[in-house]
């Protein structure tokens, strides 16, 4: 077998798409298992939809995500240009060969010089090729009508400029959405009328959101821009990670694998004939999982934007790392720190009907008392803490629910939580003797 080469060329006309990213993804990871080339070029001549650093932002993207190329508009490469608009004298070139063959003929506009080209579709012809994916596929010519190869204002056709693209690049696979398989009879014609071979094609299943229906852009229900995922504190490792699952399989049951992993794995007959779903739970479950494996010291530093935009306070660097402690097995995404700090950490505080009966009915006033003594003398860190909770069961007689339910109940509002001896020196010394004091006055009250 020749060298895989394959391409991801998207069109600079927005932002990075999750369907964009998953063929950016798949071919990637065809090249990358079978030792061959990734090439990424720009298909920019839909002039009107190009928007300002559309191109940057694909490739901005792209690279976030994990991917290297090996040839692109940003690195060059033997095969460029990589912009479509950079190549328009090549398309002229091969166009004119085809009306010099009698493959195609001038389309005059109405009382005018000017023309467009179109190709002239032979009749009674049949189309087969072996999709990678569904197998065999055939068309048929008579169903296709004489189509346009060059616009009158000499921009190409999609189906004609991909053809001459993919040919002079020497790619040897297209993996693409399911979309443009009725695209690819055209392409045949233009390979087979200049005696080309065509390279393997395979046709991704659609995504589909939790009802099934084709993901799209306007479905407000799934976050679907690589960029929100970033600025909302999802890994990049993990998008990766999850993005190969829409419409492909491991062997085995693991689904956490890590780049070098899946390229390892990768094996294009494990491409889902089915539409892959989205589904919102398994990406939170997937992001939660690398949010677990970072260092404390690492997560500390990657929340720390997302709280100071919150305009929480960070008292210490040591202060941050002990709040990622206690949350980092909650969070399904970086930013959601927030969230948990403030449910955690409210500074309203209040007692339930239900807290204050526990502590009611366990006689928790002399726990409480002790408790603000030993913590009114002593250094309010989370080991001494630990420390003092421990004493204070021992003073009081006190251990199991009522001892730790009671405690916290008393300081947080909370009947569950995270570590308390670590929320406490979150809170801080003034914070949490307030609240016992509170506390306690109530449950005098009532006695």
């Amino acid at each position: 077998m020749s060298k895989v080469r394959v391409r991801y060329a998207p069109s600079p006309t927005g932002l990075l798409h999750i369907g964009n990213a998953r063929s950016a993804l798949f071919n990637y990871l065809y090249a990358r298992h079978f030792g061959g080339d990734f090439i990424v070029r720009i298909e920019d001549t839909d002039v009107s939809r190009n928007v300002d650093g559309g191109e940057a932002s694909q490739l901005n993207y792209l690279k976030w995500l994990g991917l290297e190329w090996n040839e692109s508009p940003d690195m060059g490469g033997d095969f460029g240009p990589y912009r479509q608009l950079e190549r328009l004298d090549i398309y002229r070139r091969y166009a004119e060969e085809l009306l010099e063959k009698g493959f195609a003929y001038k389309d005059f506009r109405e009382d005018s010089e000017d023309y467009a080209i179109r190709f002239k579709v032979p009749k009674d012809v049949e189309y087969v090729f072996n999709d990678i994916v569904r197998g065999e596929l055939r068309f048929q010519s008579k169903d296709v009508e004489d189509w346009i190869i060059m616009k009158d204002n000499g921009i190409p056709t999609y189906n004609f400029a991909v053809v001459i693209d993919d040919h002079l690049m020497e790619i040897t696979h297209v993996l693409r959405g399911e979309e443009h398989i009725t695209n690819t009879p055209k392409q045949l014609m233009i390979y087979q009328a200049f005696g080309w071979e065509t390279p393997i094609f395979g046709h991704m299943t659609i995504i589909v959101n939790e009802e099934k229906k084709k993901l799209s852009k306007r479905d407000q229900n799934v976050i679907q821009f690589i960029s929100e995922y970033e600025q909302m504190g999802y890994l990049p490792e993990a998008m990766f990670n999850f993005i190969t699952l829409l419409g492909w399989s491991p062997k085995g049951n693991q689904e956490i694998l890590g780049k070098e992993e899946i390229i390892q794995q990768f094996d294009p007959s494990r491409l889902s004939k089915a539409p892959a779903m989205f589904d919102k739970e398994k990406l939170a479950f997937v992001n939660s999982k690398y949010i677990k494996k970072l260092s404390v010291e690492d997560l500390a530093q990657k929340s720390r934007s997302f709280l100071e935009k919150a305009g929480i306070s960070i008292q210490s660097s040591t202060w941050l790392e002990l709040l990622v402690s206690i949350l980092q097995d909650r969070m399904t995404h970086i930013g959601e720190i927030v969230e948990l700090y403030q449910s955690f950490f409210h500074q309203d505080f209040h007692l339930s009907e239900e807290g204050f009966q526990f502590l009611v009915e366990n006689q928790s006033l002399n726990l409480l008392e002790t408790f603000y003594k030993h913590l009114d003398k002593s250094n309010f860190t989370s080991d001494v803490i630990e420390e003092l909770i421990k004493q204070t069961g021992l003073d009081t007689s006190t251990k199991g629910r009522p001892l730790f339910m009671g405690l916290r109940i008393a300081t947080t509002g909370d009947m569950h939580g995270p570590s308390l001896p670590i929320s406490l020196a979150l809170l801080g010394r003034d914070i949490v003797l307030n609240r016992l004091e509170k506390t306690m006055t109530k449950l005098r009250g009532e006695s």
